[in-house]
């Protein structure tokens, strides 16, 4: 992800180490041990690894960025029985003391979940000589010492344009960033847009992004988002972590003839208790296990750095969340596409710029 405004983050600590193999605790401090290994099915492997850290910028409670990191550590924890460290609302200011204190507590690899945390958790694993999976940096690699983990995200984002010009009444869709030129967002964006015009030649886009680039900016996540809808939008993909509660309210509390539905990102907001109104049409889903168990892989085979990981389709590190508001044939349309994306025969442009966006829009 990349650099966001700082914040000030939350210093509680736990009072000491818990065991992997413990049952997990519901409520866990910002610099936790979380018992990994009761989660995995069957015995662990052995790894050179038995302490492994997370830390990242806001609560792992989001259904977003930070919780898909940690449920995707806790998993990778788990297959080796290895102890979590948790740092969850380390904020987005410099990191370092906080992975200091991962490493007097034994940390032998770290998540670094921020793209903003990569130059200098990369500095860390120089200094400290702890290895460190960053993001989006594959020009950091470094053997022994820093692997990156990048996103082939707009695959998924395609599969949900499929869906939303299949599924839309007004035949204007929308997307909606909380930061305009972030890496992924430019990414899905982009897939989105190509896959619904794939899909539906004539439709149209209403795109817009929250003026303070703010990811947790809930309250302009829904101004936003409520402008996009009065421009036609009835299906909406937002991208922007916390902001993303606020988009999910503007289409739950839209009123008009037809019905507004929303496409999340990263994480899943099925939970009743959040989609209150039941306008979550589907997610984009990404899954972090794989990368994180192929650095632990790396790690004991010696080859740590040599190569970063891509989170895609062929690797379940993306994929498309199915809700029963999902319609059959737009469910069949997906399902083609994935097929198409898989065996080559469908090619998703990746945008890395606002330019590269524009391009893709009919003219």
């Amino acid at each position: 992800m990349s650099e966001r405004s700082s914040r000030s983050r939350i210093a509680a600590m736990s009072a000491g180490l818990v065991s992997a193999s413990l049952l997990f605790a519901a409520a866990v401090p910002a610099l936790a041990q979380s018992p990994a290994a009761s989660m995995a099915a069957g015995s662990p492997m052995a790894s050179k690894i038995t302490n492994m850290a997370y830390i990242s910028p806001e609560q792992a409670n989001d259904y977003g960025w930070n919780q898909q990191g940690y449920e995707g550590a806790v998993a990778a924890a788990a297959t080796i029985g290895a102890t979590l460290q948790k740092a969850d609302g380390s904020g987005y200011g410099d990191p370092t003391p906080i992975l200091h204190t991962l490493a007097d507590n034994g940390a032998q690899l770290i998540i670094a979940q921020a793209g903003g945390y990569s130059d200098l958790a990369s500095a860390f694993a120089a200094q400290s000589n702890i290895p460190v999976l960053v993001y989006d940096r594959p020009d950091l690699l470094k053997a022994g010492l820093v692997s990156d983990i990048e996103t082939d995200s707009q695959q998924g984002s395609y599969l949900a344009g499929v869906m939303a010009a299949k599924m839309t009444q007004t035949g204007t869709i929308g997307v909606v960033t909380s930061f305009a030129d972030d890496t992924n967002w430019l990414k899905q964006s982009g897939g989105f847009i190509a896959g619904a015009l794939a899909t539906k030649p004539d439709i149209k886009f209403s795109i817009a992004s929250i003026p303070s680039g703010d990811y947790s900016d809930a309250a302009g996540g829904k101004t936003v988002t409520q402008t996009v809808i009065a421009s036609g939008a009835d299906i909406i993909i937002g991208m922007g972590d916390g902001s993303s509660f606020g988009m999910l309210d503007a289409v739950e509390t839209a009123t008009g003839p037809n019905k507004v539905w929303f496409i999340d990102v990263i994480g899943n907001k099925t939970d009743p208790k959040v989609d209150t109104n039941g306008g979550l049409l589907s997610s984009v889903l990404w899954n972090f296990a794989g990368a994180f168990e192929d650095g632990i892989k790396q790690i004991d085979a010696g080859t740590f750095g040599a190569k970063g990981y891509t989170l895609d389709l062929a690797n379940g590190g993306i994929s498309l969340l199915q809700t029963p508001n999902i319609t059959a044939d737009a469910w069949a349309a997906v399902q083609a596409a994935q097929a198409g994306i898989l065996d080559g025969s469908i090619v998703v442009p990746v945008a890395h710029s606002q330019a590269d966006i524009t391009a893709l829009l009919p003219k």
